[in-house]
């Protein structure tokens, strides 16, 4: 037969790749025990790249030529990420031999009738060579991140961090698996602190990060029974919930136990810095976090800071809103910033500042409404411990006003 043959065959396996990967990840995970352990998204992952190096191999053959090394430094990335999920090696190891067995017999029966014997040995050689040398990439990589693991778990912590910001963290279990294998216990709930130096020519550096982490560990209040655990795991775990801290730009990032609002805001105000805090939050929302806080503190005047210099929940989705940000979202300012004055049970609470933000004054708002001018005020005070929010001051004032006119329009859909 030839190339030509190869190549065709090669050419159907590419149309159908969607099916091929799924049936490598059946019969790995029919095979192998820990594979059947995976959730959803581990085991997309794991189809992903079962597609890409049956691609790679197949191509390798219909050319008759060898793995690249850009196919190979995969090979080591891949090897080093299962170091990172503890997913162990023989596992790993065994799952391409597998897969290979699988992707053969993928080949021979498009193959049938097409190839001849030089094709067949051709493709033998390829599954030989190929599983030797993705095997060697794999076990290095795998390696070598099981050292740097080992003997830096600081540092492996903050890559986590870094990931969970960056989105590249998006599978439960995978990230579960790695916060299993560094012994780490994280907040279901977590708060997203940004932070940075008012000057803007500092930068924070990774020890003004981790000194800010530990100001705020140390005055963050000690609860009894913390809801904590890694994503995926049952139940809560039996440790305290981690802190963890990175540095992005001149930003220090912290992600911090629920509750520990009032201890970040001291330890921001400490050191002369301002930040946003986005609170009670789930992990798989970090990314979004991590975004709608940096863009708060890139657009927030200066007024819009409280007397410890953070910007909260409710600021940031306002400030996403005015300007325009991509996933502003009108729900999220209503909820963020009321809060439970939102709930049709404080109606009364919700139109007397309504009346307020009108007219500007209590006297006057009590006129609007039919109130005796005392009501009014008792409402007001109580709309402000709903809140957290003074409509007397100007940015808490327009914040307020964004919601509740939002809050309105909510209310005459329904």
């Amino acid at each position: 037969m030839g190339k030509a043959e190869r190549i065709a065959v090669r050419d159907e396996l590419a149309a159908a790749l969607p099916e091929a990967g799924q049936a490598l990840v059946d019969a790995v995970v029919e095979a192998i025990p820990a594979y059947r352990a995976l959730d959803p998204g581990q085991l997309a992952e794991v189809r992903a790249i079962a597609a890409w190096a049956l691609t790679r191999a197949v191509d390798a053959w219909a050319g008759d030529t060898a793995l690249s090394e850009q196919d190979l430094a995969r090979f080591r990335g891949i090897g080093a990420a299962r170091a990172g999920d503890g997913r162990p090696l023989p596992a790993v190891l065994r799952a391409y031999r597998v897969a290979a067995g699988e992707a053969n017999d993928l080949v021979m029966r498009r193959g049938r009738g097409r190839l001849d014997v030089e094709d067949v040995l051709a493709l033998t050689r390829q599954w030989l060579t190929g599983l030797d040398e993705l095997s060697e990439a794999l076990f290095s990589g795998y390696v070598a991140a099981g050292e740097r693991l080992a003997g830096d778990r600081e540092r492996a912590v903050r890559d986590l961090f870094d990931d969970l910001l960056a989105g590249r963290q998006t599978s439960p279990g995978a990230l579960a698996d790695r916060c299993r294998n560094l012994g780490l216990t994280l907040p279901r709930t977590p708060g997203l602190l940004l932070a940075e130096p008012l000057d803007p020519a500092l930068s924070a550096t990774p020890a003004a990060a981790s000194s800010l982490l530990a100001a705020v560990r140390s005055g963050a209040p000690q609860t009894g029974a913390p809801q904590t655990g890694a994503p995926g795991t049952d139940g809560p775990g039996t440790a305290e919930p981690a802190g963890l801290v990175t540095t992005r730009g001149r930003r220090a990032a912290l992600l911090l136990p629920p509750g520990a609002r009032a201890a970040a805001g001291n330890a921001v105000a400490g050191r002369g810095w301002r930040g946003c805090l986005i609170e009670g939050l789930p992990l798989a929302e970090v990314p979004a976090a991590y975004r709608l806080a940096g863009d708060a503190l890139d657009t927030a005047p200066d007024h819009a800071y409280d007397d410890t210099g953070l910007l909260g929940d409710g600021d940031a989705h306002v400030l996403a809103l005015l300007n325009a940000r991509p996933g502003a979202d009108p729900a999220a300012v209503v909820g963020s910033v009321l809060g439970p004055l939102a709930d049709p049970r404080h109606a009364h609470l919700l139109e007397g500042l309504g009346a307020f933000l009108t007219t500007g004054s209590a006297t006057a708002a009590a006129d609007l409404l039919h109130l005796h001018p005392q009501t009014l005020r008792y409402r007001l005070r109580r709309a402000r411990e709903l809140t957290g929010r003074d409509p007397r001051r100007p940015w808490q004032r327009l914040v307020l006003d964004v919601a509740r006119h939002l809050a309105e329009i909510r209310t005459a859909r329904r």
